[in-house]
């Protein structure tokens, strides 16, 4: 049976992907080592870690323009606190945009640092939205937002415009969708959503921002010691940086993000049409902020949560459960679930309003 997988992260990826590393493993360019036992300073691997880098800064419309790629270990959450040490000032202050847990994570580090203002919050409403008519104060040395809540299902649908250094924590919907990415000065991402496996966080960084906080920072937490080091300041994850380099490829392929967008926007109308159509269903997030890639929704009447769950896990469906903040249900729809694999979810709600009837 065909699994439909909707896993919050590490999540779905193409299956050439698979398919690809898993040869990797076995015998990487065919050098008769795997790829897991090669030297990161390879000359085979090497070519993987600049390919990477500058398909990265290729889709995302940033080549030439003052930016840097870099792949690191540590996940997003190490970010929480290099971004404060790369880019708050000693004595300064950082702004930041408060939607969910990781975000909510990401303050919580900044103020090891220095001065965290947190300039608008929907913790009081469980996160169900992205807050609106915020002022960002004039003298922080940079504002944080988090484009996209995976636990709560919401996303930001425009960003705010300000003179300050715009930090963005994209780690679950970058390249889904198109936007100026020149109005970022920093975006970061872990891999394990629309990239590739758990283990490699990227760093996107427009250089001419750093070295201005007046701080000593130690050395694994200085990007410019890794851009210097072209990411191999230490050793990098390989295995994480060659299947997102494999991801990269499939989505230029596709047609790259303008392409992908298109799907997922197809994708996310479909479900939310079910639900918003569906008597049995309600969704969880404001609908204006409504996330393209975590749909969470609920059952209204909880007594039929049984039979829901016989039919989604009969029809081949996984992943699906919600986080324990929301409850419900989680439709995860990175870049590599495929149109398909929502239509069965769709049918399986309907199958359960024609059994409740």
């Amino acid at each position: 049976m065909k699994k439909h997988n909707y896993s919050a992260g590490p999540c779905i990826l193409p299956q050439e992907v698979f398919e690809k590393s898993a040869q990797a493993i076995l015998n990487f360019n065919d050098s008769g080592l795997s790829l897991l036992e090669i030297s990161h300073r390879s000359k085979d691997f090497v070519a993987v870690m600049e390919e990477a880098r500058a398909l990265v800064l290729e889709l995302l419309d940033l080549k030439g323009k003052g930016y840097q790629a870099i792949f690191l270990g540590g996940g997003a959450s190490l970010e929480f606190l290099m971004i404060p040490y790369n880019m708050m000032k000693v004595n300064g202050k950082a702004a930041y945009l408060d939607t969910g847990t990781w975000a909510s994570a990401a303050i919580k580090e900044a103020k090891f640092l220095g001065e965290t203002v947190v300039v608008a919050s929907s913790k009081d409403q469980n996160y169900n939205n992205i807050p609106k008519g915020y002022t960002i104060p004039a003298d922080a040395d940079y504002f944080h937002c988090t484009s996209n809540n995976t636990i709560f299902g919401t996303q930001m649908k425009e960003f705010p415009e300000t003179d300050l250094p715009i930090v963005c924590d994209m780690s679950s919907d970058i390249f889904s969708r198109k936007l100026d990415f020149s109005k970022f000065d920093i975006i970061y991402a872990g891999a394990q959503k629309n990239m590739g496996p758990a283990g490699a966080t990227l760093i996107v960084i427009k250089e001419e921002i750093l070295g201005k906080t007046g701080r000593e920072i130690p050395s694994m937490l200085d990007y410019a010691k890794h851009i210097k080091a072209e990411s191999m300041y230490n050793t990098p994850p390989v295995f994480s940086v060659y299947a997102s380099l494999l991801t990269l490829k499939w989505l230029k392929n596709l047609g790259g993000i303008e392409a992908i967008e298109k799907i997922n926007d197809a994708k996310a109308a479909l479900l939310y049409t079910e639900i918003d159509r569906n008597p049995l269903f309600r969704g969880t997030a404001a609908v204006e902020d409504r996330s393209n890639m975590n749909v969470t929704f609920l059952l209204n009447d909880e007594a039929h949560t049984a039979k829901f769950d016989e039919l989604w896990k009969a029809a081949g469906i996984s992943g699906l459960p919600g986080h324990r903040s929301v409850g419900g249900y989680r439709a995860s729809m990175y870049n590599a679930l495929p149109l398909e694999s929502v239509q069965v979810l769709v049918d399986v709600m309907k199958a359960l309003e024609t059994e409740i009837k």
